[in-house]
C-alpha cells in the first residue's frame, strides 16, 4: 500500500502512512502556462501496489474531484492496480433530486465519474437524505464510516450536565445515538427553510434545558443558521451554556454570526479548520487496516 494526498488531506494521509508503517508519496498538482492542469508522482511506478489517495473535497470541491480522477487515472497508468479513495469530506452529495426545472443532480455525476476511475472509497458520515445508501450511486465498493463514537467520547469528556440538539430532523440521527452513547437527553427542532439563509424552527420535544450545557450537533456546519436558530432557541431557556459541535466545518460564511450565539465551537478534521478538536485518524487507521497491505 503507498498513500498520497492531491492537497487537501496532507498531515492526514501521512499521519495515516506513518501508523500503517506504508509509504507516503507526495504529488504535485500545479498548471502549465496556459492553465491546463500538470500533475506528477513522486514515484516512477506504482507496479501491482494498491494507492490510497486521502483527500477531503473541501476547500474546492470542484477541484478536488477533478484532482483525484487525474491522480487515479495517472496511478494506473503507472501501473497501480487498485485505487482507493479516502474522502474524508464527500462533498456534492447535498444535491439529491433535481429541486428546479434544468437542474444538474450533482451526487450523481460525482459518483458517475468516480465509479468509472476508483475501485473503492471510503467516507466519513456523507450526506444522506434522500438516499438510503452509497450503493444508491456507487457501483464500487463504498464505505461510509461515522463519527459518533468520537463526538460521544469528546462530549463525555469535555462537556458536564449535557443535553443534545439536533438543529433539524436530518441532523437527530446523530444527536439522539450521542445522547445515547453520553446518557443525556435529546431533542432537535422541526425547520422550515424560507432560503439558504432564513430559516425558523421550533423545538419538538420538550427537555429539561434551563441551566444545562446545550450541545448542538449536526453534520454539516456550512452557514451555520440552522445552529443559531437552535442556539437563541437553547438561550431562551435558560440554558448555561452552548456548544455547536459538525462532523464537517465548511463555515462559508465565516464565524462571527455564529459566535455570537455559540460559546465553543468544535469539528472534526475531515475538513481543515482552527476548529479542529476531533481527530479521526482512528476511525480511518482502522479502516485501511482491515484491508490486505
Amino acid at each position: 500500500m503507498i498513500i498520497t494526498s492531491c492537497g487537501n488531506s496532507i498531515n492526514l494521509a501521512k499521519s495515516l502512512a506513518k501508523k500503517l508503517h506504508v509509504k507516503y508519496v507526495p504529488l504535485d498538482v500545479g498548471e502549465f502556462p496556459d492553465g491546463d492542469m500538470y500533475m506528477r508522482f513522486k514515484a516512477k511506478s506504482f507496479k501491482g501496489k494498491k494507492l490510497v489517495i486521502v483527500q477531503s473535497f473541501q476547500p474546492h470541491p470542484d477541484m478536488s474531484l477533478f484532482d483525484v480522477i487525474w491522480a487515479a487515472e495517472t496511478a494506473k497508468d503507472l501501473g497501480a492496480r487498485k485505487v482507493i479513495l479516502v474522502a474524508p469530506y464527500l462533498a456534492f452529495m447535498r444535491q439529491d433530486k433535481r429541486f428546479n426545472a434544468g437542474e444538474a443532480i450533482s451526487s450523481k455525476i460525482m459518483s458517475k465519474l468516480l465509479n468509472k476511475s476508483i475501485d473503492k472509497i471510503i467516507t466519513i458520515d456523507p450526506h444522506l437524505h434522500r438516499y438510503k445508501s452509497l450503493k444508491d450511486i456507487f457501483t464500487i465498493s463504498a464505505v461510509k464510516l461515522t463519527a459518533n463514537d468520537l463526538i460521544g467520547d469528546f462530549v463525555k469528556r469535555k462537556i458536564k450536565n449535557p443535553v443534545i440538539i439536533g438543529p433539524d430532523w436530518e441532523s437527530y440521527q446523530w444527536a439522539d445515538k450521542i445522547a445515547k452513547q453520553v446518557g443525556a437527553e435529546s431533542t432537535c427542532l422541526a425547520k422550515t427553510r424560507f432560503s439558504s439563509r432564513r430559516v425558523t424552527s421550533k423545538i419538538t420535544r420538550n427537555v429539561e434545558i434551563k441551566e444545562k450545557n446545550v450541545v448542538i450537533i449536526d453534520d454539516i456546519i456550512s452557514t451555520g443558521h440552522t445552529i443559531i436558530e437552535a442556539a437563541k432557541k437553547a438561550h431562551k431557556k435558560g440554558a448555561k451554556s452552548v456548544t455547536a459541535i459538525g462532523v464537517h466545518g465548511l463555515f462559508v460564511e465565516g464565524m462571527d454570526k455564529l459566535k455570537k450565539h455559540v460559546d465553543y465551537i468544535y469539528t472534526t478534521n475531515t475538513i481543515v479548520h482552527k476548529t479542529n478538536k476531533i481527530d479521526v485518524l482512528p476511525l480511518l487507521l482502522k479502516e485501511l487496516k482491515s484491508l490486505k497491505i
